[in-house]
């Protein structure tokens, strides 16, 4: 793998730990600007949305300068909104700067996962995006911990200030390493626009809000639910979470891995587990070692989903995939949103706070029949051209394969190509 995805992993890592470690430091902000804990949750929800704007946003203002220089120029935004966040001197104003640095967000993800797949061999592209998404995942076994600890011990703007000292290494490691790689010849953002007209993104996309929704909808409620039902104290909390962050690693590695040998079995596998796993979750949530294993089994399955997924987008929107690959990343969370929404209405049905897990599992299911006929629509669809070109090969008209499409995404071989289709 090249040294540029580590690059690229550090600016996730940032983005992971500013994404997330906002959840544990709720309190010390709520108190420092004298509001409710509800009022201070803004600036998760905030974030969230800010993600879901900000992806296809910045991609479009993105479309005509260098991969390269959008993702420094999205690093740079993602420093100062950290900045502007740990000097706010209201609410309003820190509000301000969690929008600013998720705008960020889903662009950098989504231009980051096209860049790493350029980077490698085209059966390796599943295990680039996933060496990105590392950082991710890291961010909660490591950034998000220690960031939970820098704000108890000396303060909570200390922690957005070493989350934007990690966005300016971020910043320096991919003007360093990652190579100067030019827009592919005829990016045009109506091009862009129309990989939406393609039902197999849609159903991508529509997997990713169901599938990792699910996830959501129990992490979301993991405070009460093992404190009242599992029987953890509070403090015991953070090392639960470092343990669905452990997961998260070894479930994004596993996807990585074997996306690129067979992609839709993967997600067979790991979307039907995942749905599982959440259901058994309403059982072992009452005892302390199984809930603990469940956790991880949770974070592992969940994030087995997100490099398959990815690649699924990547691949289904070919010649036009930033855009598309971005707007993914902003379905992770918007998947993140509903489920969480979701899961906040069973529990104030009066449903008990494991009912989080059957929403979850509803979710995940949905998202495992949509993979199932995601593939019967393919193969119907490569039947339907398989017999077409039977036919007008049984006409006696020459058939060949179109050196274009069969080019890899930015692939230089496809240039001359075009240039002698001209």
């Amino acid at each position: 793998m090249p040294l540029a995805l580590l690059a690229l992993a550090i600016g996730a890592f940032g983005i992971g730990t500013t994404e997330f470690v906002i959840m544990g430091l709720l309190p010390q902000v709520a108190a420092d600007y004298g509001v409710s804990i509800p009022a201070a949750g803004l600036l998760v929800t905030g974030y969230a949305l800010g993600v879901v704007i900000g992806a296809p946003l910045m991609t479009v203002l993105g479309t005509k300068i260098s991969r390269k220089k959008m993702l420094m120029l999205l690093m740079a935004l993602f420093v100062v909104g950290n900045v502007l966040s740990a000097l706010a001197p209201t609410l309003g104003v820190m509000l301000a700067g969690r929008v600013v640095a998720s705008l960020a967000h889903g662009a950098f993800f989504g231009i980051g996962s096209v860049v790493a797949a350029e980077l490698v061999a085209p059966e390796k592209k599943a295990g680039a995006i996933a060496m990105m998404f590392t950082g991710l995942t890291v961010a909660n076994v490591v950034g998000v911990p220690g960031g939970t600890l820098i704000g108890q011990a000396i303060g909570w703007r200390v922690t957005f200030l070493v989350v934007a000292a990690l966005g300016v290494v971020g910043l320096l490691g991919i003007a360093r390493l990652v190579p100067d790689l030019p827009q592919p010849e005829g990016v045009r953002l109506r091009r862009e626009l129309a990989a939406f007209k393609n039902t197999q993104v849609l159903l991508a996309m529509a997997m990713t809000v169901l599938g990792f929704g699910g996830v959501f909808a129990a992490i979301t409620y993991i405070t009460p639910m093992m404190t009242e039902v599992a029987g953890y104290a509070e403090s015991s909390v953070t090392w639960l979470l470092v343990l669905f962050g452990l997961g998260m690693v070894v479930g994004n590695l596993i996807g990585g891995r074997y996306a690129d040998r067979r992609l839709m079995p993967m997600l067979y596998v790991s979307l039907g587990a995942l749905a599982l796993v959440l259901g058994l979750f309403t059982v072992t949530a009452h005892h302390k070692v199984p809930a603990a294993v469940t956790v991880a089994l949770i974070g592992a399955l969940g994030f087995a989903t997100v490099p398959p997924l990815q690649k699924r987008v990547l691949d289904q929107a070919h010649g036009a995939p930033t855009l598309a690959s971005a707007v993914n990343i902003g379905a992770f969370n918007l998947g993140n949103a509903l489920a969480a929404w979701l899961g906040g209405m069973v529990i104030a049905a009066g449903l008990g706070f494991t009912a989080p897990n059957w929403v979850g599992a509803l979710l995940a299911g949905s998202a495992l029949v949509l993979a199932v006929l995601s593939a019967a629509l393919e193969r119907r669809s490569g039947a339907a051209s398989g017999t077409a070109a039977s036919g007008t090969a049984a006409t006696g008209t020459a058939v060949s394969a179109s050196p274009i499409a069969a080019a890899p995404i930015g692939d230089a071989a496809a240039e001359p190509a075009l240039a002698a289709r001209r």
